[in-house]
């Protein structure tokens, strides 16, 4: 799986379980997702929990903790294609 194909499938569990009823196109690359506080704590755990189990990496805890990594899709995904060895 690229990092094209991780990006979409982050898009699609984004939207399906933090913004149902958004439109695909409203949920770029590159929209802050935590700082914007569409990702609580709460739900940033629930997202990388889900990430761990479906690429099967696991975070360390400064990976998790990092603003960055986890505030847009593109560093999303870039993260994750890194640890899976994409």
């Amino acid at each position: 799986m690229s990092e094209a194909d991780i990006k979409e499938y982050l898009r699609d569990y984004v939207l399906q379980e933090f913004l149902p009823g958004e439109s695909r196109e409203n949920l770029t690359d590159d929209i802050a997702l935590r700082t914007s506080g569409i990702l609580n704590s709460i739900k940033l755990l629930q997202l990388i929990g889900h990430i761990e189990d479906k690429y099967s990496i696991t975070f360390d805890a400064h990976e998790a903790g990092n603003v960055a990594n986890f505030d847009t899709l593109d560093s999303m995904a870039s993260l994750v294609a890194q640890k899976a060895g994409k």
